[in-house]
């Protein structure tokens, strides 16, 4: 496959970009390098540094290179900040997605996989596992701005896309070749990892009185390496196949971020420390992934479902970022 990648210098881009070429693939990346760090993008890729808006630029590179498939990880991620600046949000990850889906169906590139979220349920007031079927209410402009996105695809018959909704993707590489490098982080294992290498003295636990089982939220945590397999399946069934759909990407089990940290403080030689703080405005009680769907569609399996090596590889990922002196 020949696959035109934005966001490639960002987390979840990166680790997909290395999951293409480890499999004998072409990639391309394109991206502003706003929130990437370049020193993510894999040297075997070619890189382009541009907008995703840019159609003169992205046009004729598309003219030129004639791509199999564009997978779209370019956007900002935080709850928080698309709450105090939701234009930035629809901005850029809805209007500049638009642009660029655009540009590519008039240059005949009509397959498309676009990284969305699990932020676009809301809310659920269930303890069930979420299907795709669920009914879609975000409760902040970030999941918001990724359903209009969704909406824009669905009604566009000239894409054939998958729509990738993940629920909370965390670890690192087993290589070690990439991880998370983010400021001010809001990733919840990033936070902890951070906190175990000592970068930050505590963790705050935001509310501890939701309807869960000891009142902390409850998430499902994917293995940044087991997701970036699941875009290398699912693309090839999207050129393959030629048909669009809808898929949660998680492992279907919840973890509460008390127990999170429980099982940090046990693979960790120095205990992290913790408080609570109010709830922050935006954060859903509880998202737990069905991912029937996503098994019967590529028979996928994953090879990293273990919260304790989930963790383990952010914090080594931590503690290399640490002796190379990156913040």
């Amino acid at each position: 496959m020949k696959v035109l990648l934005t966001g490639g210098a960002g987390y979840i881009g990166s680790h997909v970009a290395l999951s293409l070429l480890d499999d004998g693939h072409e990639v391309t990346i394109i991206d502003n390098l706003v929130t990437g760090n370049k020193r993510l993008i894999p040297k075997k890729s070619t890189f382009v540094e541009c907008n995703i808006n840019d159609v003169k630029k992205i046009s004729n590179l598309l003219q030129k290179e004639k791509f199999d498939v564009l997978m779209h990880f370019a956007g900002y991620i935080k709850v928080e900040e698309s709450i105090t600046n939701p234009k930035k949000y629809f901005n850029n990850n809805t209007e500049n997605a638009k642009i660029l889906f655009q540009c590519c169906a008039e240059n005949n590139l009509n397959n498309i996989v676009f990284s969305s979220t699990a932020a676009t349920y809301g809310n659920p007031l269930t303890s069930e596992l979420i299907e795709e079927t669920a009914n879609l209410n975000p409760i902040n402009p970030y999941g918001e701005s990724k359903q209009l996105v969704e909406q824009y695809l669905q009604n566009n018959q000239k894409i054939n896309y998958m729509i990738l909704r993940y629920f909370n993707v965390a670890g690192s590489d087993i290589k070690m070749r990439s991880g998370l490098i983010s400021k001010n982080s809001s990733h919840l294992i990033k936070v902890v990892s951070e906190s175990a290498v000592g970068k930050r003295k505590k963790v705050v636990i935001f509310g501890n009185d939701y309807p869960t089982i000891d009142g902390t939220a409850v998430r499902d945590y994917i293995h940044v390496s087991d997701l970036a397999i699941i875009h290398l399946e699912v693309t090839k069934h999207l050129i393959s196949y030629k048909k669009s759909n809808i898929l949660n990407c998680g492992y279907g089990k919840g973890f509460s971020v008390k127990e999170v940290l429980e099982t940090a403080n046990k693979i960790n030689k120095e205990k992290i420390h913790f408080e609570f703080g109010s709830r922050r405005q935006g954060d859903s009680a509880m998202l737990v992934s069905n991912v029937t769907k996503l098994k019967k569609l590529i028979n996928w399996e994953p090879k990293y479902n273990d919260l304790s090596f989930i963790i383990q590889t952010a914090i080594d990922w931590e503690k290399k970022l640490q002796n190379e002196q990156y913040t």
